[in-house]
């Protein structure tokens, strides 16, 4: 089974914004982990995320929910857009990481699983 990756998006904290992408077959069990229930699809949603491991309120956030396959990875995707203070941040991503089957992404990994879901075609980069 494929593993569910995680990797900040936007630009490094500091930042007044910090987007984090969550793509595979785990990412909507992510998101109702921190979040408490997966927001309609495609629509964002001002959620509380929470660590499921003590309950601890860790940012008040926008969280998009995005199922596949019509996503830029061709699979289940993710986004929190949070506040972007590097302690927050951290936070977030150590929680994600603590999730099980959840993993920080390589880099090139959202393009490599892009490519191989046939969400790229090199023909057209030409």
């Amino acid at each position: 089974m494929m593993t569910t990756i995680f990797a900040l998006a936007s630009g490094a904290p500091p930042a007044a914004i910090a987007v984090i992408r969550i793509s595979g077959p785990g990412a909507g069990g992510a998101l109702e982990a921190l979040c408490g229930r997966l927001p309609a699809p495609r629509r964002a949603q001002v959620v509380r995320l929470v660590d499921p491991a003590d309950g601890q309120l860790l940012d008040r956030a926008l969280a998009l929910w995005l199922p596949g396959p019509g996503t830029a990875t061709g699979e289940d995707c993710a986004e929190l857009h949070l506040h972007g203070g590097r302690a927050l941040v951290a936070a977030v991503e150590r929680t994600l990481g603590d999730l099980p089957g959840l993993r920080h992404a390589g880099p090139g990994e959202f393009t490599r699983r892009a490519f191989a879901n046939g969400r790229i075609d090199l023909a057209e980069a030409e």
